[in-house]
């Protein structure tokens, strides 16, 4: 095929027609004219949040899109084209340094967000976000509007849920330590109170759990589990202090599946987050065997009932690094 001028003209014609129907016609096919079961209109607050996050460049890290690739990283809804009616431009980005903050709001109370924008170590210890403390506490507020409002409805229902569960919370704190922790306790299913540790407190199960401490929660706990972590000044309730425990344990010892439930579950209302999607089982039963052996000074890891052994643990009768152990419940182990 000889290159012509007529077949430049016509390929060149071709090129811009496909070029125009991929960039403006495909696009404005697809866009919302109704709006999704979760959208709604953004509050005077949020709009002026909103163009914070634009003017700091949120959304070069954060995306703003969920696809149906995505389920697997914990996701809870894939994004609609009606989410977005009526925003301009829209923040969907194309890079996820950070989390994708499309349902942003209502997974944190205000009061982390507050931590976390002032210096984004002090609540994510390994995050790369650089720190927003220059905008000011008002500036904040808004950018916290902005980010609550992500989700629409389905964020209000539970930013609500953050809010009721925090008037519970902080009355439980200010009614006292004792009765703060046995509230705790209380709101941690039956069945999981009595459950102890199923994995024994072995010098690698306490290096393993001391790494997960130190990338998830020393900057609220603190590196001593006192509740003194940087994160600590703003958060209400503060961080429960770990130290404290030893005259809270229930029939001598201090129930490994409470402290299970509440790292994997989170405790709503506070600023303890749930960690169901970052921490598998292994990781969480380490790190509470490494808060038990540290911090409370005794764990009830590996003592009835424990089921059968995994293949890679020591014999039962093997005695744990911890050095506190119960043999199958019947007293300390020599």
């Amino acid at each position: 095929m000889r290159m012509t001028p007529a077949l430049v003209l016509v390929g060149s014609v071709v090129i811009f027609t496909a070029s125009v129907f991929a960039v403006i016609v495909v696009p404005w096919q697809t866009m919302a004219h109704q709006p999704s079961a979760a959208w709604r209109e953004l509050s005077a607050d949020e709009l002026a949040g909103r163009k914070l996050y634009i003017a700091n460049g949120c959304t070069y890290c954060h995306s703003q899109f969920v696809r149906t690739q995505d389920w697997d990283l914990g996701m809870e809804r894939i994004s609609q084209p009606g989410d977005y009616l009526g925003l301009s431009p829209h923040l969907l980005g194309t890079t996820r340094t950070g989390p994708d903050l499309a349902q942003q709001g209502g997974e944190h109370p205000d009061d982390w967000h507050v931590a976390h924008l002032v210096s984004p170590r002090f609540t994510r210890p390994q995050s790369l976000m650089p720190r927003f403390e220059f905008l000011g506490q008002e500036n904040i507020r808004l950018l916290i509007a902005y980010l609550q409002g992500m989700g629409g409805r389905d964020a209000d229902q539970r930013v609500q849920r953050q809010q009721e569960w925090k008037a519970r919370a902080v009355a439980a704190y200010n009614a006292g330590a004792d009765e703060n922790v046995k509230w705790l306790h209380d709101n941690v299913p039956e069945g999981w109170r009595p459950l102890p540790t199923p994995y024994p407190a072995t010098e690698p199960s306490l290096q393993r759990g001391a790494k997960v401490y130190q990338d998830f929660c020393i900057g609220c706990h603190g590196p001593v589990g006192d509740g003194q972590g940087p994160a600590a000044p703003y958060l209400n309730p503060p961080p429960l202090n770990f130290t404290t425990l030893r005259r809270n344990l229930v029939d001598g010892k201090y129930i490994g599946g409470i402290l299970y439930y509440q790292i994997m579950n989170g405790i709503t209302g506070t600023a303890m987050p749930y960690f169901k999607h970052e921490l598998e089982s292994a990781k969480i039963w380490d790190v509470s065997n490494f808060i038990a052996a540290n911090f409370i000074g005794f764990d009830d890891s590996n003592t009835e009932p424990a089921g059968i052994d995994a293949s890679y643990e020591p014999l039962r009768t093997q005695k744990p690094a911890s050095g506190r152990w119960r043999d199958h419940g019947k007293g300390d182990a020599p």
